[in-house]
């Protein structure tokens, strides 16, 4: 649930309202509210409801974390609208990603996931989730999840005016990704950590003039 890469239209399926306004090349879009933000945010009601309700706002709770870590592994090659709209049967399937749930998922399980038209049905992706669960579990015993995805936490978070200006990846996500990658998860990359990272509000790429700026609580404007 964030950018896992890019600010393309591929990635979110961005079509610009007629009503919705630059408010400078590449920067902060004034909708039609009056409103101005990030321009990903616009195109589908559902991606506008995401960029001002939820986006960027920290989650710590384990559930949260494993959630959002899995749905940016899903949405990989995909726009983030394609997932948003799929969000409600991943969590029905994925018995609202409990890693406890999720790790007793066996051959049989996965199966039937692959039949699911709901859902992203690509069994590299599934069976990773299935694994992650596992792994996330285990991590229980070394503080758990949050611990380890939030020590990554950057010093600084970036200051984009424009869309250019927003990373895609970063040393503390090149970082994360190789600690998940070492206890034994899979499709945490670092450009789908730096998405994470940007989602759960451990770095704020929310443009400067975008009135979602600062709303982590994590970060000052």
């Amino acid at each position: 649930m964030g950018r896992a890469g890019d600010v393309s239209p591929t990635r979110y399926g961005l079509r610009m309202d007629d009503e919705s306004q630059p408010s400078s090349p590449g920067g902060a879009v004034i909708g039609d509210d009056g409103l101005a933000r990030t321009p990903w945010a616009y195109g589908d009601p559902m991606l506008l409801d995401y960029y001002d309700s939820e986006w960027g706002l920290p989650i710590h709770d384990e559930a949260g974390l494993f959630e959002r870590m899995s749905l940016e592994g899903f949405q990989a090659g995909l726009s983030w609208l394609t997932i948003l709209k799929k969000r409600e049967r991943f969590r029905e399937v994925f018995a609202g990603f409990d890693p406890d749930a999720v790790a007793r998922f066996g051959d049989d399980e996965v199966e039937q996931l692959l039949t699911d038209p709901g859902i992203i049905r690509h069994r590299g992706k599934i069976e990773a989730c299935v694994n992650n669960a596992a792994r996330v579990i285990d991590l229980r015993d070394d503080g758990g999840l949050d611990a380890l995805l939030w020590s990554h936490r950057p010093a600084q978070t970036p200051r984009p005016r424009t869309v250019a200006e927003i990373p895609t990846t970063g040393p503390e996500s090149v970082a994360l990704s190789k600690a998940l990658k070492k206890k034994g998860f899979r499709f945490v990359g670092p450009t789908t950590m730096y998405a994470l990272m940007e989602a759960i509000g451990m770095v704020d790429t929310h443009l400067l003039d975008s009135h979602r700026r600062g709303a982590s609580g994590v970060w000052s404007q």
